[in-house]
């Protein structure tokens, strides 16, 4: 069959004529990108085209000036759904990267269904990276819809969005409300269960396979899935002084590992920290330390699981923080930290009990190693000291051994007049061979002596 036949038998049409009602009949399958649409330079993925109609074999085709397509038999999954996995690869930001797939019988004469709805598999690029927010904030209850705005002082021409562990790559064309700023709104609809989870967008142009690199990553939490309320009080008051330090304790009876703080009014994603279990409850205490006016607001908290965080509970009631005193700096935003830990993403760092510290505070890996060069200044040092008091204690064992000493050693011989006197003398001499001059030193005469015909010299040692 030539590729031009099958593209169109992929188009859903025939050789022969076909009633509205036989059309109908094959409805057009669906196509997914596996394990994402979102493919780095150079990688791989998986296009699953899949249907309920009991299609023998699978055809799909890229979009393009040739228009190559690549048939399969299909495969029964265990649901009942037939399906066939098409890999692609290698993808590079060359070319573009634009899909589709249909749905054949064998034995009914060239009858396929209506082409699926187009997958474009996107590579990340170098350009601008666009900004993701939502303006309703990260925390959303069931029934409320949820929109994210994508926007880039980039003129994109259109944006994608892109959800972790998602399959699917909306796309939106770019509106500008002002010069020299490009947005899209990606209307996302009622939020269920599925909505929660991690979002990223992406701007591209027109007529170009090349994309902008990721924006920062925004969470989305789905609040009301678990059952529990958590409770929310302050130390050492809701009425505070600017300076002050003020902990947060958040509380649930419910065993859960995780817990989280949320300030209204914010558009950045809540804090959140491991809980510990004191008292007959899980619990988590965020400190600020120094307060400003900026850390007065409402705050809320919830509960969660690390294995799946974006599910929450039900929120506390909530606490009023009023910080009086001297304003912060009004051309500063409020210091809030992110969801994610760690990263150049992270607005503040999180200590282990919920510290919030201002954005010049060191980061893990470098609190390690100043750490590491702190021991090891410290155990030199140490050395040293043992060095130098090993050398001390040498030196003092061997004046000791030379002026305390009364038995001659080899090669070293007492006078005759210092061996037979047992009152101290002023001096005691030592003969010291193997020298080739030789002087005696006593504190009445200071005549020299002619040496002896052996070669030596007499040594005076004064006792004090």
């Amino acid at each position: 069959m030539s590729p031009k036949l099958t593209f169109l038998l992929c188009l859903g049409l025939s050789v022969g004529l076909r009633t509205p009602e036989e059309a109908g009949i094959y409805r057009k399958p669906s196509l997914s990108a596996l394990p994402s649409p979102v493919v780095t330079s150079g990688g791989f993925v998986t296009l699953r085209c899949i249907s309920w109609q009991g299609f023998h074999r699978f055809i799909l085709t890229k979009e393009g000036e040739h228009r190559p397509s690549w048939t399969l038999d299909s495969q029964r999954r265990h649901n009942g759904q037939f399906q066939a996995l098409f890999p692609v690869g290698p993808v590079t930001p060359s070319y573009s990267w634009t899909f589709r797939c249909c749905g054949c019988y064998r034995y009914i004469h060239q009858q396929c269904s209506e082409p699926s709805d187009p997958v474009e598999l996107l590579v990340p690029g170098v350009s601008g990276k666009p900004s993701l927010l939502s303006q309703q904030g990260s925390i959303m209850t069931f029934g409320r819809n949820l929109t994210l705005q994508c926007l880039s002082d980039v003129g994109y021409d259109r944006f994608a969005l892109s959800k972790e562990g998602g399959h699917n790559l909306p796309q939106r064309l770019s509106e500008w409300p002002q010069t020299g700023r490009s947005q899209a709104d990606f209307l996302l609809g009622r939020v269920s269960l599925s909505h929660g989870g991690r979002y990223r967008c992406y701007g591209g142009h027109k007529f170009s396979s090349k994309w902008s690199t990721p924006s920062d990553p925004l969470d989305i939490l789905v609040a009301g899935v678990l059952p529990d309320t958590p409770s929310l009080s302050v130390q050492p008051g809701p009425t505070v002084a600017a300076g002050e330090n003020v902990t947060l304790l958040c509380q649930t009876r419910s065993q859960r590992d995780i817990l989280f703080l949320s300030k209204e009014g914010t558009m950045v994603s809540p804090l959140r920290l491991r809980s510990k279990y004191q008292a007959q409850q899980y619990q988590a205490q965020f400190s600020m330390s120094p307060v400003t006016s900026a850390h007065g607001g409402t705050y809320r908290c919830y509960s969660s699981f690390s294995t799946s965080p974006y599910e929450l509970s039900y929120p506390s009631d909530a606490l009023e923080l009023v910080v009086s005193g001297p304003s912060g700096d009004p051309t500063s935003p409020p210091t809030w930290p992110n969801l994610t830990s760690g990263g150049s993403e992270d607005r503040l760092s999180t200590t282990e009990s919920g510290q919030w510290k201002g954005v010049q505070g060191l980061k893990p890996y470098q609190n390690v190693l100043i750490g590491i060069s702190v021991a090891f200044v410290l155990l030199l040092f140490l050395f040293l000291l043992l060095l130098i008091r090993h050398r001390r204690q040498g030196k003092c064992r061997t004046s000791d051994a030379a002026v305390k000493s009364t038995r001659p050693e080899e090669g070293v011989e007492l006078h005759p007049q210092a061996a037979a006197s047992d009152v101290p003398q002023d001096v005691i001499y030592a003969q010291l061979n193997h020298l080739t001059l030789g002087r005696e030193t006593t504190p009445s005469s200071s005549q020299s002596e002619e040496p002896p015909a052996e070669p030596s010299m007499y040594a005076a040692l004064a006792i004090h």
